[in-house]
């Protein structure tokens, strides 16, 4: 949801309950207002009615009126002392329509000028009072739902002009591409914080933008500085196993120093990779059929560690062809192979599952490893003797974390290392 869209309907839930309040509250004052001024009526009519009593005592044996309705009733001295005065609503049976009409009784008590006490019953039809608090109620409901529409469009209108230049910067973010010019942010707007919002996001794209460069230049300078001394080194070195001269030992010494040089190689390599990656240079994708590159690097792998005698076992379901860097796909499963088959005990197994969802990759263990640390930099088994850099896994997080696969590792009699593929996009095989 966005943010036009999600304060909109806050502020329509708040006008909502506000004017619900309003709506209720308005609406009893209306009816308390409505049932005072019946009962205002009733009382006047009393006092018109004993009055006449008073000068006219036949009226005692008469009831009924056109608009008003009563009767007398004699009670005694006693009932009087106790008696109190009380207002209700209630019906009555109309003979001629053969229907009861609601009404609204007062009950109240006088003396005559004899020293007799008389109950009065008052009553006044209400139908023209509940069709007065109808009206109202119906106009209420109208009201509340115009207000309720007029305002909500008055401020989704308001807001979308207030929030139309923080649109206009993100579709400006958007546009922003690591490795290409910063465009211009033309994004005018008489509020200050915008203003400001502007500003920062343009100063960040810029530094952005010159730190990806040199960060990006000093990849290639460190890429071309590092292999020539290296390349010399190599060459020194093998000029040296082939002097005539050379001992035995000094050969051992010469192929030691082979094995570090391959490693800082490989290493050099690694983390020329990791930048490289953590940069964004590797956004070109093509089609890339991971059967085919699992099965062809596990053939390679099959022939490298020959001599551990390593069961391998391979099992394709479909995962059919992903768009994704060629290159990065091949350092991915070739570094997940590659640990499977290095830290798999001679006489193991390394079992490979591809499935539409997920790659997973299982190797002989017998102890768990932490899943915090795995993929960490330089992270390996301190207990063995590998050539390993422990930069391997740490390759395979970041290329995961650039297309937002995610990656983890459990222990289930074995190392199970999964990756979930889902989000890569498929293509057609034909196509």
């Amino acid at each position: 949801m966005n943010l036009l869209r999600y304060t909109n309907r806050v502020i329509f839930l708040i006008i909502l309950f506000f004017l619900a309040l309003w709506g209720t509250v308005f609406y009893f004052l209306v009816l308390h207002e409505v049932m005072d001024e019946t009962d205002d009526a009733l009382n006047n009519t009393r006092e018109i009615l004993i009055g006449k009593v008073l000068h006219n005592p036949e009226l005692l044996h008469t009831n009924d009126s056109i608009m008003q309705r009563y009767r007398f009733r004699p009670i005694t001295a006693e009932e009087a002392e106790n008696y109190r005065e009380t207002y209700f609503d209630s019906s009555v049976y109309i003979q001629t329509e053969n229907e009861f009409e609601p009404v609204r009784v007062m009950k109240s008590c006088f003396r005559t000028a004899d020293g007799a006490y008389y109950e009065l019953t008052l009553m006044s039809s209400t139908l023209e009072r509940d069709d007065l608090i109808r009206a109202i109620w119906w106009a209420l409901v109208v009201l509340y739902v115009v207000l309720l529409l007029c305002t909500t469009l008055g401020v989704y209108a308001s807001l979308k002009r207030v929030f139309r230049p923080l649109h206009r910067l993100v579709l400006w973010l958007q546009q922003v591409t690591p490795g290409k010019p910063v465009p211009d942010l033309e994004n005018d707007t008489p509020i200050r914080e915008f203003r400001i919002l502007n500003d920062a996001a343009l100063d960040m794209a810029r530094r952005a933008e010159s730190v990806y460069k040199e960060q990006k230049q000093f990849t290639e300078n460190a890429s071309h500085e590092l292999q020539t001394p290296l390349a010399i080194i190599r060459g020194k070195l093998e000029l040296l196993s082939e002097s005539e001269d050379i001992t035995e030992k000094q050969l051992e010494y010469v192929g030691d120093m082979f094995a570090a040089l391959n490693r800082v190689v490989q290493l050099n390599k690694s983390l020329l990779l990791l930048s490289r990656i953590n940069n964004g240079q590797f956004i070109d994708a093509s089609p890339v059929n991971l059967s085919q590159m699992i099965s062809d690097i596990l053939e390679i792998m099959d022939e490298i560690y020959e001599a551990k005698n390593i069961k391998t076992h391979f099992e394709s379901t479909g995962a059919g062809v992903v768009l994704i860097n060629e290159s990065l796909a091949h350092v991915l499963i070739n570094n997940l192979l590659k640990n499977a088959m290095v830290h798999t005990p001679a006489g193991g197994r390394v079992e490979v599952e591809l499935t539409r969802e997920w790659l997973m990759v299982k190797n002989s263990g017998e102890t768990p490893l932490d899943p915090e640390l795995i993929f960490r930099r330089f992270y390996h088994d301190r207990s063995k003797t590998t050539e390993s850099t422990g930069l391997g896994l740490a390759l395979v997080k970041s290329i995961a974390d650039f297309y937002h696969l995610p990656l983890s590792y459990k222990y289930e009699g074995m190392h199970v290392f999964m990756l979930k593929i889902v989000n890569l996009e498929k293509c057609d095989v034909n196509s």
